[in-house]
């Protein structure tokens, strides 16, 4: 099999792998790199356990060829607060939102994504950037609230009632027109 050597900048830091022509992004992470976060869960993409961020965006790295990656930025969950805790992974420590855990480095990148494109979320749609990530032990109500209250924390955050109330009001046709 034809192999490559590729470099990525993961967690901040310039990476090599030699990697075969079919290695996923993951294989390379976790078996070349030593890089052990992203989680071998379904490997077609349906658990979002194997989730990092590739130049920003959450992708299932268990769907993309590693050589995709070169020249890329890849952070996991290690690099995602940039050498500190993001908002997201200490709102789920302080409110104790995982109980195996499996799940909690691709939920906490899919959240963090969000946050970048969309400070102030509702509800909804935290629901909607975690919809791709399963969890079998918290229900996600836990995760969701940590999410919306990170964003909160992260200057974004805004009255989940206020907002819900303005969503309502443009369904139903009764905002300008």
């Amino acid at each position: 099999m034809k192999t490559a050597t590729i470099r990525m900048k993961v967690n901040g830091d310039w990476r090599r792998a030699e990697v075969r022509s079919g290695d996923t992004l993951l294989e390379a992470l976790r078996g070349r790199l030593g890089v052990h976060s992203p989680k071998e869960g379904c490997g077609r993409g349906d658990c979002g356990a194997c989730t990092v961020l590739l130049d920003g965006r959450a992708v299932r790295s268990c769907l993309v060829l590693a050589v995709e990656a070169d020249g890329r930025e890849v952070t996991t969950v290690e690099g995602v607060g940039g050498g500190k805790m993001h908002a997201v992974q200490e709102e789920c420590i302080a409110r104790n939102v995982f109980q195996c855990g499996f799940c909690a480095p691709g939920m906490i990148l899919a959240a963090a994504a969000l946050l970048a494109k969309n400070p102030a979320p509702t509800a909804k749609e935290v629901r909607e950037a975690l919809a791709g990530n399963l969890c079998r032990c918290t229900g996600y109500e836990p995760i969701v609230e940590a999410v919306l209250a990170a964003a909160k924390r992260m200057g974004g955050g805004r009255d989940e009632a206020t907002k819900d109330a303005k969503f309502a009001k443009g369904k139903k046709g009764g905002g300008k027109k």
